[in-house]
């Protein structure tokens, strides 16, 4: 999930219902309903963990979002050369562990294909899980707090299920899980696939019921199908995208970003924005409950500029930049996925300035708020208490 981080301005959207609501009150003291898909509130998913202040996916992080008042914390699952299911962003964990620093490991540097692209690394498949467990995870964007790096072990699935119940039992709520299956066929290559493996370890803990505290999701398509039978869990169906054009408002696309990869090794040629149209929504629904967009497909954002075709410096920092975009009005996409029944969680949510467009005016309660009024059924982010607090604002507003 990108680093990008999209918002609009802060215009309350009201549903008809709302509307009469406020209509025959006067419009005072009104207590409107959420406009979520089943109507409860929104929830709020620690992102990798609480991404923002702690290295992803680890224990202590995971830890840290559910005291924080996260509902769900999100491990990204990929394999071990033994097959054991650990929580790192990427079969490459070059960049999120400190391996490149373990001489015995040196040679185990390699060159492979993710998603048809090459990387160049260190990968959890060729670590057993007991080598697994010498790493320790580091703070992977280098404009965040290092002060971590090296003190923490790298889990497995089973312990981040384990602490979801023990820190729930703590907090006096339960607390669900919402691992991502990454790069599924990269592991079917490899002979590791993980979706039997999932489901294997969820039956363990109970986690089979549609009411049960787990969503799973992907990125892919495939892999989730195959799930649906299985299982009763929810699933979201991941929609992803390149980048963004700052001058047409739009996500653009190139590999491997450009469609789950599934598609590409199939022969597809549509594009992760054809999922969002209201047939390709239709299509989600036969196989998932949700799906999972990234920002800008609910709200855009542009840029200003002038006659020449150059962006503008809308806050005079001297650089131009996405705080120079502005937001636009909101697309269709929440209420078009709810008219067929599907959740919409979209990812992902930061508090860094850099993050944020001009007219949010550096305040990230301002995009959550947003988001809230807009409908959205649940967020990732890398800052749960700022999720959280920013809920306690829209609730506050909705009279509750």
């Amino acid at each position: 999930m990108k680093v990008l981080s999209l918002i609009r301005p802060t215009t309350l959207v009201l549903t008809g219902l709302s509307v009469a609501i406020l209509a025959a009150c006067g419009g005072g003291g009104v207590v409107y309903p959420f406009q979520t898909l089943d109507g409860t509130q929104p929830l709020v998913i620690g992102h990798r963990g609480s991404a923002g202040v702690l290295p992803d996916h680890t224990l202590e992080g995971y830890t840290r979002a559910i005291q924080n008042g996260a509902d769900f914390i999100e491990p990204d699952l990929v394999a071990t050369k033994d097959g054991e299911l650990i929580a790192r962003h990427e079969p490459n964990i070059t960049a999120t562990t400190d391996v490149a620093s373990h001489p015995e490991f040196a040679t185990r540097k390699t060159t492979r294909l993710v998603d048809g692209a090459a990387e160049t690394g260190w990968f959890a498949t060729d670590f057993t899980l007991a080598e697994i467990k010498t790493l320790r995870a580091v703070q992977p964007l280098s404009d965040r707090d290092p002060s971590h790096n090296g003190k923490y072990q790298i889990p497995t699935l089973r312990e981040v299920l384990n602490v979801a119940k023990s820190e729930g039992a703590k907090v006096g709520r339960v607390i669900g899980v919402y691992p991502e299956t990454k790069h599924p066929t990269y592991h079917v290559d490899a002979n590791l696939k993980l979706e039997d493996r999932l489901l294997a370890i969820l039956t363990e803990y109970g986690y089979t019921k549609k009411d049960s505290p787990v969503i799973i999701q992907s990125f892919e398509v495939s892999n989730l199908q195959y799930l649906r039978p299985k299982t009763q869990v929810r699933l979201v169906q991941l929609v992803d995208g390149d980048d963004y054009d700052f001058k047409t408002g739009k996500v653009t696309f190139a590999a491997p970003f450009d469609r789950p990869y599934d598609w590409t090794k199939a022969g597809k040629t549509a594009l992760f924005d054809s999922m969002l149209t209201p047939a390709g929504l239709a299509e989600i629904k036969k196989y998932a409950d949700g799906v999972g967009p990234w920002k800008p497909y609910i709200v855009p954002v542009k840029g200003s500029f002038d006659a020449a075709g150059k962006m503008l410096d809308v806050n005079g920092d001297g650089a131009v930049n996405y705080m120079d975009t502005t937001s636009q009005a909101a697309t269709t996409l929440i209420a078009d996925a709810h008219k067929v029944g599907l959740t919409v969680h979209t990812w992902t949510f930061r508090n860094e300035p850099k993050r944020l467009a001009f007219d949010y005016k550096g305040d990230p309660k301002n995009e959550y708020l947003q988001f809230y009024r807009l409908g959205i059924d649940g967020l990732f982010s890398d800052f749960a208490d700022t999720a959280v607090a920013a809920r306690a604002a829209y609730l506050k507003e909705l009279g509750r």
